[in-house]
Protein backbone atom coordinates (compact mmCIF):
# COMPACT_ATOMS: atom_id res chain seq x y z
CA UNK A 1 0.00 0.00 0.00
CA UNK A 2 2.78 2.40 -0.83
CA UNK A 3 0.76 3.75 -3.80
CA UNK A 4 -0.24 7.38 -3.42
CA UNK A 5 -3.82 8.50 -3.95
CA UNK A 6 -2.92 10.43 -7.10
CA UNK A 7 -1.08 7.46 -8.59
CA UNK A 8 -4.04 5.22 -7.82
CA UNK A 9 -6.46 7.53 -9.56
CA UNK A 10 -4.23 7.72 -12.66
CA UNK A 11 -3.63 3.97 -12.88
CA UNK A 12 -5.26 1.67 -15.45
CA UNK A 13 -8.63 0.13 -14.61
CA UNK A 14 -7.23 -3.31 -13.72
CA UNK A 15 -4.78 -1.81 -11.24
CA UNK A 16 -7.59 0.28 -9.71
CA UNK A 17 -9.65 -2.87 -9.17
CA UNK A 18 -6.74 -4.61 -7.55
CA UNK A 19 -6.10 -1.62 -5.33
CA UNK A 20 -9.75 -1.49 -4.31
CA UNK A 21 -9.56 -5.15 -3.31
CA UNK A 22 -6.43 -4.43 -1.29
CA UNK A 23 -8.21 -1.57 0.45
CA UNK A 24 -11.16 -3.83 1.26
CA UNK A 25 -8.79 -6.40 2.72
CA UNK A 26 -7.06 -3.78 4.84
CA UNK A 27 -10.46 -2.51 5.99
CA UNK A 28 -11.49 -6.05 6.95
CA UNK A 29 -8.27 -6.24 8.96
CA UNK A 30 -9.58 -3.50 11.26
CA UNK A 31 -13.06 -4.92 11.94
CA UNK A 32 -14.38 -6.98 14.83
CA UNK A 33 -18.04 -7.95 14.30
CA UNK A 34 -20.25 -10.02 16.51
CA UNK A 35 -22.80 -12.48 15.17
CA UNK A 36 -26.08 -14.07 16.17
CA UNK A 37 -26.50 -17.65 17.28
CA UNK A 38 -24.49 -20.44 18.82
CA UNK A 39 -22.78 -21.65 15.63
CA UNK A 40 -20.39 -19.83 13.34
CA UNK A 41 -22.35 -18.38 10.40
CA UNK A 42 -21.11 -18.84 6.85
CA UNK A 43 -20.70 -15.10 6.32
CA UNK A 44 -18.12 -14.93 9.13
CA UNK A 45 -16.09 -17.70 7.49
CA UNK A 46 -16.30 -15.90 4.15
CA UNK A 47 -15.21 -12.67 5.84
CA UNK A 48 -12.19 -14.45 7.30
CA UNK A 49 -11.20 -15.58 3.83
CA UNK A 50 -11.36 -11.92 2.73
CA UNK A 51 -9.15 -10.60 5.54
CA UNK A 52 -11.36 -10.25 8.64
CA UNK A 53 -9.20 -9.52 11.68
CA UNK A 54 -11.32 -10.53 14.64
CA UNK A 55 -14.67 -11.51 16.06
CA UNK A 56 -16.19 -10.73 19.42
CA UNK A 57 -18.29 -13.27 21.32
CA UNK A 58 -21.25 -12.29 23.50
CA UNK A 59 -23.50 -14.01 26.01
CA UNK A 60 -26.02 -14.81 23.30
CA UNK A 61 -23.38 -16.96 21.59
CA UNK A 62 -23.22 -19.28 24.62
CA UNK A 63 -25.57 -22.23 25.14
CA UNK A 64 -23.36 -24.62 27.11
CA UNK A 65 -19.68 -25.12 28.01
CA UNK A 66 -19.25 -27.83 25.36
CA UNK A 67 -20.94 -25.72 22.68
CA UNK A 68 -18.75 -22.73 23.52
CA UNK A 69 -15.61 -24.83 23.30
CA UNK A 70 -16.68 -26.20 19.90
CA UNK A 71 -17.59 -22.73 18.64
CA UNK A 72 -14.16 -21.37 19.52
CA UNK A 73 -12.43 -24.41 18.03
CA UNK A 74 -14.35 -23.95 14.80
CA UNK A 75 -13.36 -20.28 14.55
CA UNK A 76 -9.74 -21.09 15.30
CA UNK A 77 -9.65 -23.99 12.82
CA UNK A 78 -10.84 -21.78 9.98
CA UNK A 79 -8.60 -18.84 10.87
CA UNK A 80 -5.73 -19.92 13.16
CA UNK A 81 -4.32 -16.43 13.56
CA UNK A 82 -7.54 -14.53 14.21
CA UNK A 83 -8.29 -12.53 17.33
CA UNK A 84 -11.22 -13.98 19.24
CA UNK A 85 -12.40 -11.42 21.77
CA UNK A 86 -14.82 -11.44 24.66
CA UNK A 87 -15.94 -9.20 27.55
CA UNK A 88 -14.86 -11.34 30.50
CA UNK A 89 -14.33 -8.82 33.27
CA UNK A 90 -15.13 -11.29 36.03
CA UNK A 91 -17.78 -10.19 38.49
CA UNK A 92 -21.05 -8.91 37.06
CA UNK A 93 -19.86 -8.69 33.43
CA UNK A 94 -19.24 -12.19 32.14
CA UNK A 95 -19.69 -13.97 28.84
CA UNK A 96 -18.15 -17.38 29.52
CA UNK A 97 -20.40 -17.75 32.57
CA UNK A 98 -23.41 -15.97 31.11
CA UNK A 99 -25.71 -18.86 32.04
CA UNK A 100 -24.70 -19.13 35.70
CA UNK A 101 -22.77 -16.02 36.77
CA UNK A 102 -19.02 -15.65 37.20
CA UNK A 103 -17.16 -17.40 40.02
CA UNK A 104 -14.81 -14.39 40.15
CA UNK A 105 -15.67 -11.56 42.56
CA UNK A 106 -15.19 -8.63 40.20
CA UNK A 107 -13.29 -5.38 40.37
CA UNK A 108 -15.11 -3.57 43.17
CA UNK A 109 -14.57 -6.47 45.60
CA UNK A 110 -10.92 -6.76 44.56
CA UNK A 111 -10.46 -3.03 45.03
CA UNK A 112 -12.03 -3.19 48.49
CA UNK A 113 -9.64 -5.99 49.49
CA UNK A 114 -6.78 -3.96 47.98
CA UNK A 115 -4.41 -6.87 47.54
CA UNK A 116 -2.78 -6.62 44.12
CA UNK A 117 -1.68 -10.25 44.30
CA UNK A 118 -5.31 -11.35 44.61
CA UNK A 119 -6.23 -9.11 41.69
CA UNK A 120 -3.48 -10.55 39.51
CA UNK A 121 -4.51 -14.08 40.51
CA UNK A 122 -8.15 -13.43 39.61
CA UNK A 123 -7.10 -12.06 36.23
CA UNK A 124 -4.72 -14.97 35.63
CA UNK A 125 -7.49 -17.47 36.39
CA UNK A 126 -9.71 -15.73 33.86
CA UNK A 127 -6.82 -15.67 31.38
CA UNK A 128 -6.15 -19.38 31.74
CA UNK A 129 -9.82 -20.14 31.14
CA UNK A 130 -9.89 -17.93 28.04
CA UNK A 131 -6.65 -19.35 26.69
CA UNK A 132 -7.99 -22.89 27.08
CA UNK A 133 -10.77 -21.91 24.68
CA UNK A 134 -8.49 -20.22 22.16
CA UNK A 135 -9.71 -16.73 23.09
CA UNK A 136 -6.77 -14.32 22.91
CA UNK A 137 -8.25 -10.86 23.50
CA UNK A 138 -10.18 -9.97 26.64
CA UNK A 139 -11.96 -6.62 26.64
CA UNK A 140 -11.01 -5.99 30.27
CA UNK A 141 -10.13 -4.64 32.80
CA UNK A 142 -12.43 -1.73 33.48
CA UNK A 143 -10.02 1.05 34.45
CA UNK A 144 -12.66 3.70 35.16
CA UNK A 145 -12.58 5.60 38.46
CA UNK A 146 -16.18 5.34 39.64
CA UNK A 147 -16.44 8.80 41.16
CA UNK A 148 -20.21 9.03 40.60
CA UNK A 149 -22.24 6.75 42.87
CA UNK A 150 -25.25 6.93 40.54
CA UNK A 151 -23.23 5.88 37.47
CA UNK A 152 -25.65 3.58 35.59
CA UNK A 153 -23.10 1.58 33.60
CA UNK A 154 -19.80 1.38 35.56
CA UNK A 155 -20.39 0.96 39.30
CA UNK A 156 -19.00 -2.34 40.58
CA UNK A 157 -17.14 -2.88 37.30
CA UNK A 158 -14.65 -0.33 38.69
CA UNK A 159 -11.96 -1.08 41.26
CA UNK A 160 -13.10 1.97 43.21
CA UNK A 161 -13.44 5.72 43.49
CA UNK A 162 -9.81 6.49 44.34
CA UNK A 163 -7.50 7.00 41.32
CA UNK A 164 -4.31 5.50 42.74
CA UNK A 165 -6.14 2.39 43.94
CA UNK A 166 -7.73 1.91 40.53
CA UNK A 167 -4.35 2.44 38.86
CA UNK A 168 -2.46 -0.19 40.85
CA UNK A 169 -5.21 -2.79 40.41
CA UNK A 170 -5.52 -2.02 36.72
CA UNK A 171 -1.80 -2.72 36.33
CA UNK A 172 -2.02 -5.90 38.40
CA UNK A 173 -5.01 -7.17 36.40
CA UNK A 174 -3.20 -6.53 33.13
CA UNK A 175 -0.12 -8.41 34.34
CA UNK A 176 -2.15 -11.39 35.53
CA UNK A 177 -4.13 -11.66 32.31
CA UNK A 178 -1.29 -11.10 29.85
CA UNK A 179 1.04 -13.48 31.67
CA UNK A 180 -1.60 -16.09 30.79
CA UNK A 181 -1.16 -15.35 27.10
CA UNK A 182 -4.30 -13.25 26.58
CA UNK A 183 -4.25 -9.60 25.52
CA UNK A 184 -5.87 -7.10 27.87
CA UNK A 185 -7.98 -4.07 26.98
CA UNK A 186 -8.23 -1.33 29.61
CA UNK A 187 -11.41 0.70 29.25
CA UNK A 188 -13.13 3.16 28.76
CA UNK A 189 -10.61 5.85 27.74
CA UNK A 190 -10.41 8.64 28.80
CA UNK A 191 -12.72 7.62 31.67
CA UNK A 192 -16.42 6.75 32.00
CA UNK A 193 -16.57 6.77 35.81
CA UNK A 194 -18.06 10.23 36.39
CA UNK A 195 -21.00 9.90 33.98
CA UNK A 196 -24.63 9.73 35.02
CA UNK A 197 -25.92 8.30 31.73
CA UNK A 198 -25.21 5.13 29.78
CA UNK A 199 -23.49 5.38 26.39
CA UNK A 200 -25.39 2.29 25.24
CA UNK A 201 -28.49 4.49 25.16
CA UNK A 202 -27.28 8.09 24.72
CA UNK A 203 -24.16 10.24 24.52
CA UNK A 204 -22.88 11.07 28.03
CA UNK A 205 -21.03 14.29 28.72
CA UNK A 206 -18.15 14.79 31.18
CA UNK A 207 -17.84 18.39 32.35
CA UNK A 208 -14.82 18.01 34.66
CA UNK A 209 -12.00 20.46 34.06
CA UNK A 210 -8.59 19.43 32.72
CA UNK A 211 -6.96 19.39 36.16
CA UNK A 212 -9.61 17.04 37.51
CA UNK A 213 -9.27 14.73 34.53
CA UNK A 214 -5.50 14.62 35.00
CA UNK A 215 -5.77 13.85 38.71
CA UNK A 216 -8.63 11.38 38.44
CA UNK A 217 -9.61 9.83 35.08
CA UNK A 218 -6.17 9.62 33.49
CA UNK A 219 -4.27 8.10 36.43
CA UNK A 220 -5.25 4.46 35.68
CA UNK A 221 -4.52 4.91 31.98
CA UNK A 222 -1.04 6.16 32.76
CA UNK A 223 -0.63 2.95 34.76
CA UNK A 224 -1.82 1.02 31.70
CA UNK A 225 0.89 2.59 29.57
CA UNK A 226 3.52 1.88 32.21
CA UNK A 227 2.36 -1.75 32.41
CA UNK A 228 2.60 -1.95 28.59
CA UNK A 229 -0.97 -3.18 28.27
CA UNK A 230 -1.75 -4.52 24.83
CA UNK A 231 -4.86 -2.52 23.99
CA UNK A 232 -7.11 0.25 25.27
CA UNK A 233 -10.81 0.77 24.56
CA UNK A 234 -12.31 4.13 23.70
CA UNK A 235 -15.52 5.51 25.22
CA UNK A 236 -18.45 7.10 23.45
CA UNK A 237 -18.53 10.16 25.69
CA UNK A 238 -18.04 13.88 25.18
CA UNK A 239 -15.29 15.30 27.39
CA UNK A 240 -15.60 19.08 27.27
CA UNK A 241 -12.10 19.84 28.52
CA UNK A 242 -10.52 17.63 25.84
CA UNK A 243 -12.81 17.92 22.81
CA UNK A 244 -16.27 19.45 23.28
CA UNK A 245 -17.40 18.54 19.76
CA UNK A 246 -16.36 14.92 19.17
CA UNK A 247 -16.94 11.87 21.38
CA UNK A 248 -13.65 10.29 22.45
CA UNK A 249 -14.00 7.46 19.91
CA UNK A 250 -14.06 10.03 17.10
CA UNK A 251 -11.60 12.56 18.51
CA UNK A 252 -8.08 12.72 17.09
CA UNK A 253 -7.26 15.15 19.91
CA UNK A 254 -8.04 12.45 22.45
CA UNK A 255 -6.81 9.32 20.64
CA UNK A 256 -3.78 10.74 18.87
CA UNK A 257 -2.92 13.88 20.82
CA UNK A 258 -3.58 12.62 24.36
CA UNK A 259 -3.35 8.83 24.23
CA UNK A 260 -0.61 8.33 21.64
CA UNK A 261 1.51 11.48 21.93
CA UNK A 262 1.11 12.66 25.53
CA UNK A 263 0.62 9.35 27.36
CA UNK A 264 2.86 7.40 24.96
CA UNK A 265 0.54 4.46 24.33
CA UNK A 266 1.93 2.22 21.58
CA UNK A 267 -0.61 -0.61 21.52
CA UNK A 268 -3.88 -1.14 19.70
CA UNK A 269 -6.77 1.29 20.16
CA UNK A 270 -10.07 -0.61 20.20
CA UNK A 271 -13.44 1.09 19.96
CA UNK A 272 -16.31 0.33 22.24
CA UNK A 273 -19.16 -1.22 20.26
CA UNK A 274 -20.11 1.08 17.43
CA UNK A 275 -23.76 -0.02 17.50
CA UNK A 276 -24.17 1.83 20.80
CA UNK A 277 -26.33 4.95 20.67
CA UNK A 278 -23.47 7.12 21.93
CA UNK A 279 -21.52 6.22 18.79
CA UNK A 280 -23.96 5.76 15.92
CA UNK A 281 -27.47 6.92 16.79
CA UNK A 282 -27.14 9.86 14.42
CA UNK A 283 -24.80 8.51 11.72
CA UNK A 284 -25.16 4.73 11.62
CA UNK A 285 -22.41 2.18 12.18
CA UNK A 286 -20.62 2.43 8.77
CA UNK A 287 -20.02 6.16 9.11
CA UNK A 288 -19.04 5.69 12.77
CA UNK A 289 -16.40 3.18 11.62
CA UNK A 290 -14.91 5.69 9.19
CA UNK A 291 -14.87 8.43 11.83
CA UNK A 292 -13.15 6.13 14.33
CA UNK A 293 -10.39 5.25 11.87
CA UNK A 294 -9.91 8.91 11.02
CA UNK A 295 -9.52 9.71 14.73
CA UNK A 296 -6.87 7.03 15.23
CA UNK A 297 -8.70 3.86 16.30
CA UNK A 298 -7.27 0.57 15.02
CA UNK A 299 -9.74 -2.23 15.79
CA UNK A 300 -13.43 -1.44 15.38
CA UNK A 301 -15.91 -3.35 17.53
CA UNK A 302 -19.11 -3.39 15.47
CA UNK A 303 -21.49 -4.86 18.04
CA UNK A 304 -23.21 -8.04 19.13
CA UNK A 305 -25.49 -8.59 16.13
CA UNK A 306 -23.60 -7.28 13.14
CA UNK A 307 -24.99 -9.45 10.35
CA UNK A 308 -23.61 -9.76 6.80
CA UNK A 309 -25.43 -6.69 5.47
CA UNK A 310 -24.06 -4.30 8.08
CA UNK A 311 -20.60 -5.84 7.78
CA UNK A 312 -20.61 -5.29 4.00
CA UNK A 313 -21.94 -1.75 4.40
CA UNK A 314 -19.11 -0.97 6.82
CA UNK A 315 -16.48 -2.37 4.47
CA UNK A 316 -17.95 -0.36 1.62
CA UNK A 317 -17.99 2.85 3.67
CA UNK A 318 -14.32 2.52 4.60
CA UNK A 319 -13.33 1.67 1.03
CA UNK A 320 -15.29 4.65 -0.29
CA UNK A 321 -13.68 6.96 2.26
CA UNK A 322 -10.25 5.98 0.94
CA UNK A 323 -11.33 6.35 -2.71
CA UNK A 324 -12.73 9.80 -1.99
CA UNK A 325 -9.52 10.95 -0.33
CA UNK A 326 -11.21 11.36 3.03
CA UNK A 327 -9.31 8.52 4.73
CA UNK A 328 -5.57 8.25 4.12
CA UNK A 329 -4.73 4.70 3.01
CA UNK A 330 -1.63 4.92 5.18
CA UNK A 331 -3.85 5.42 8.25
CA UNK A 332 -5.86 2.34 7.28
CA UNK A 333 -2.72 0.30 6.66
CA UNK A 334 -1.29 1.40 10.03
CA UNK A 335 -4.45 0.28 11.84
CA UNK A 336 -4.50 -3.11 10.09
CA UNK A 337 -0.79 -3.63 10.79
CA UNK A 338 -1.25 -2.88 14.50
CA UNK A 339 -4.08 -5.41 14.71
CA UNK A 340 -2.03 -8.06 12.89
CA UNK A 341 0.89 -7.45 15.24
CA UNK A 342 -1.41 -7.90 18.24
CA UNK A 343 -2.56 -11.26 16.93
CA UNK A 344 1.05 -12.30 16.40
CA UNK A 345 1.99 -11.18 19.92
CA UNK A 346 -0.82 -13.25 21.49
CA UNK A 347 -1.08 -16.44 19.43
CA UNK A 348 -3.74 -18.92 20.47
CA UNK A 349 -3.43 -22.67 20.85
CA UNK A 350 -4.14 -24.83 17.82
CA UNK A 351 -7.71 -25.94 17.14
CA UNK A 352 -7.08 -29.59 18.07
CA UNK A 353 -5.48 -28.56 21.35
CA UNK A 354 -8.39 -26.22 22.10
CA UNK A 355 -10.93 -28.93 21.39
CA UNK A 356 -9.31 -31.27 23.91
CA UNK A 357 -8.83 -28.63 26.60
CA UNK A 358 -10.99 -28.46 29.70
CA UNK A 359 -11.56 -24.77 30.45
CA UNK A 360 -10.80 -23.89 34.06
CA UNK A 361 -13.85 -22.62 35.89
CA UNK A 362 -16.39 -23.98 33.39
CA UNK A 363 -18.34 -26.96 34.62
CA UNK A 364 -20.74 -29.04 32.56
CA UNK A 365 -22.34 -30.52 35.68
CA UNK A 366 -25.97 -29.49 36.23
CA UNK A 367 -27.15 -27.58 39.28
CA UNK A 368 -25.72 -24.76 41.33
CA UNK A 369 -22.17 -24.96 42.72
CA UNK A 370 -21.92 -25.54 46.45
CA UNK A 371 -21.72 -22.53 48.72
CA UNK A 372 -18.29 -21.37 49.85
CA UNK A 373 -16.35 -23.51 47.42
CA UNK A 374 -12.62 -23.70 47.96
CA UNK A 375 -10.14 -21.86 45.78
CA UNK A 376 -8.68 -24.96 44.14
CA UNK A 377 -9.43 -23.52 40.69
CA UNK A 378 -8.06 -20.06 41.45
CA UNK A 379 -11.41 -18.70 42.64
CA UNK A 380 -11.26 -16.49 45.71
CA UNK A 381 -12.83 -18.26 48.71
CA UNK A 382 -16.06 -16.91 50.22
CA UNK A 383 -14.54 -15.91 53.53
CA UNK A 384 -12.06 -13.63 51.78
CA UNK A 385 -14.81 -12.14 49.60
CA UNK A 386 -16.88 -11.35 52.69
CA UNK A 387 -14.05 -9.18 53.98
CA UNK A 388 -14.99 -6.72 51.24
CA UNK A 389 -18.62 -6.41 52.38
CA UNK A 390 -19.94 -3.44 54.30
CA UNK A 391 -22.01 -4.73 57.23
CA UNK A 392 -23.84 -2.24 59.41
CA UNK A 393 -24.46 -2.54 63.14
CA UNK A 394 -28.12 -3.24 62.37
CA UNK A 395 -27.08 -6.10 60.09
CA UNK A 396 -24.75 -7.51 62.75
CA UNK A 397 -27.66 -7.54 65.19
CA UNK A 398 -29.86 -9.20 62.56
CA UNK A 399 -27.24 -11.87 61.93
CA UNK A 400 -27.05 -12.62 65.65
CA UNK A 401 -30.78 -13.23 65.97
CA UNK A 402 -31.91 -16.85 66.22
CA UNK A 403 -35.02 -16.79 64.01
CA UNK A 404 -35.20 -18.78 60.81
CA UNK A 405 -33.82 -16.91 57.79
CA UNK A 406 -35.81 -15.95 54.71
CA UNK A 407 -34.19 -14.33 51.67
CA UNK A 408 -36.36 -12.31 49.30
CA UNK A 409 -34.73 -11.09 46.08
CA UNK A 410 -36.39 -8.16 44.33
CA UNK A 411 -36.07 -8.25 40.54
CA UNK A 412 -33.74 -5.53 39.31
CA UNK A 413 -32.80 -4.82 35.73
CA UNK A 414 -29.18 -4.64 34.64
CA UNK A 415 -27.40 -2.41 32.16
CA UNK A 416 -26.63 -3.69 28.67
CA UNK A 417 -23.01 -4.47 29.55
CA UNK A 418 -24.13 -6.94 32.22
CA UNK A 419 -27.06 -8.40 30.30
CA UNK A 420 -29.31 -11.16 31.61
CA UNK A 421 -26.82 -12.99 33.83
CA UNK A 422 -28.16 -14.77 36.95
CA UNK A 423 -27.28 -12.71 40.01
CA UNK A 424 -27.64 -12.50 43.76
CA UNK A 425 -28.80 -15.26 46.10
CA UNK A 426 -31.24 -16.54 43.46
CA UNK A 427 -28.21 -17.60 41.40
CA UNK A 428 -26.54 -19.33 44.34
CA UNK A 429 -29.17 -21.06 46.45
CA UNK A 430 -32.68 -22.51 46.36
CA UNK A 431 -33.45 -20.80 49.69
CA UNK A 432 -34.80 -17.62 48.06
CA UNK A 433 -38.57 -17.19 48.51
CA UNK A 434 -41.19 -14.77 47.27
CA UNK A 435 -42.50 -12.03 49.53
CA UNK A 436 -45.74 -13.93 50.10
CA UNK A 437 -43.86 -17.10 51.05
CA UNK A 438 -41.97 -15.69 54.04
CA UNK A 439 -42.75 -17.89 57.08
CA UNK A 440 -44.25 -16.35 60.18
CA UNK A 441 -41.58 -15.30 62.65
CA UNK A 442 -38.71 -15.43 60.15
CA UNK A 443 -36.07 -12.72 59.90
CA UNK A 444 -35.82 -11.47 56.34
CA UNK A 445 -32.99 -10.24 54.10
CA UNK A 446 -34.42 -8.30 51.16
CA UNK A 447 -31.88 -8.23 48.33
CA UNK A 448 -31.60 -5.91 45.33
CA UNK A 449 -29.10 -3.84 43.40
CA UNK A 450 -28.94 -0.20 42.39
CA UNK A 451 -30.91 0.76 45.48
CA UNK A 452 -31.81 4.38 44.85
CA UNK A 453 -34.71 5.98 46.68
CA UNK A 454 -37.27 4.82 44.11
CA UNK A 455 -36.22 1.19 44.02
CA UNK A 456 -39.14 -1.26 44.55
CA UNK A 457 -37.11 -3.06 47.21
CA UNK A 458 -38.02 -0.37 49.73
CA UNK A 459 -41.74 -1.07 49.32
CA UNK A 460 -41.18 -4.78 49.95
CA UNK A 461 -38.92 -3.91 52.88
CA UNK A 462 -41.60 -1.70 54.48
CA UNK A 463 -44.38 -4.24 54.03
CA UNK A 464 -42.37 -7.04 55.62
CA UNK A 465 -41.35 -4.85 58.54
CA UNK A 466 -44.98 -3.80 59.04
CA UNK A 467 -45.84 -7.52 59.31
CA UNK A 468 -43.50 -7.77 62.28
CA UNK A 469 -40.43 -9.32 60.66
CA UNK A 470 -36.87 -8.29 61.47
CA UNK A 471 -35.74 -7.02 58.05
CA UNK A 472 -32.45 -5.89 56.53
CA UNK A 473 -31.77 -4.49 53.06
CA UNK A 474 -28.89 -5.92 51.01
CA UNK A 475 -27.28 -4.00 48.13
CA UNK A 476 -25.58 -6.24 45.54
CA UNK A 477 -24.14 -3.26 43.71
CA UNK A 478 -22.39 0.02 44.31
CA UNK A 479 -23.67 1.68 47.52
CA UNK A 480 -26.17 4.51 47.15
CA UNK A 481 -27.14 4.78 50.79
CA UNK A 482 -29.65 3.03 53.05
CA UNK A 483 -28.60 -0.62 52.72
CA UNK A 484 -27.59 -2.67 55.77
CA UNK A 485 -25.20 -4.93 53.83
CA UNK A 486 -23.33 -3.91 50.67
CA UNK A 487 -21.59 -6.66 48.71
CA UNK A 488 -20.04 -4.56 45.89
CA UNK A 489 -21.08 -7.11 43.30
CA UNK A 490 -23.68 -9.68 42.31
CA UNK A 491 -21.59 -12.40 40.64
CA UNK A 492 -22.02 -16.06 41.52
CA UNK A 493 -18.88 -15.99 43.64
CA UNK A 494 -20.02 -12.92 45.58
CA UNK A 495 -23.57 -14.26 45.89
CA UNK A 496 -22.32 -17.55 47.33
CA UNK A 497 -20.35 -15.58 49.90
CA UNK A 498 -23.43 -13.52 50.74
CA UNK A 499 -25.60 -16.62 51.14
CA UNK A 500 -23.01 -18.10 53.46
CA UNK A 501 -23.21 -14.97 55.60
CA UNK A 502 -27.01 -14.77 55.66
CA UNK A 503 -27.60 -18.48 56.19
CA UNK A 504 -24.74 -19.05 58.60
CA UNK A 505 -22.95 -21.49 56.27
CA UNK A 506 -19.17 -21.84 55.98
Amino acid sequence: MGTSKSATLAAPEQTTEQTTEQIRRLAAGTLMPGFSGIAVPVWILDAYDAGLAAVCLYGTNVASPVQLRDLCAGLRAHSPHTLIAVDEEGGDVTRLHYLTGSPQPGNAVLGRLDDVTLTATSAATIGQELASLGINLNLAPDADVNSEADNPVIGVRSFGAEPDLVARHTAAWIRGLEDSGVASCAKHFPGHGSTTSDSHHELPRVSADAATLEARELVPFRALVEARGATVMTSHILVDALDPENPATFSSRILQGLLREELGFEGVIVTDALDMAGASAETGVPEAAVRALLAGADLLCLGSDTGPELYEQTLAAITAAVAEGRLDPARLADAAARVAALSARFPAAGAAEIHQATPRGISSKPGRPALDSADTDGTLDAGRIREAFEVSAAAENWLAREEAVAIVQVDTGANFAVGQVPWGPAAATDAVVGEGEVPDGAKVAVVGRGLDGDHPLWTVFSRLRAEGHAVIAVECGWPRGGADIVTYGASLGVSQALCGLLLGSN
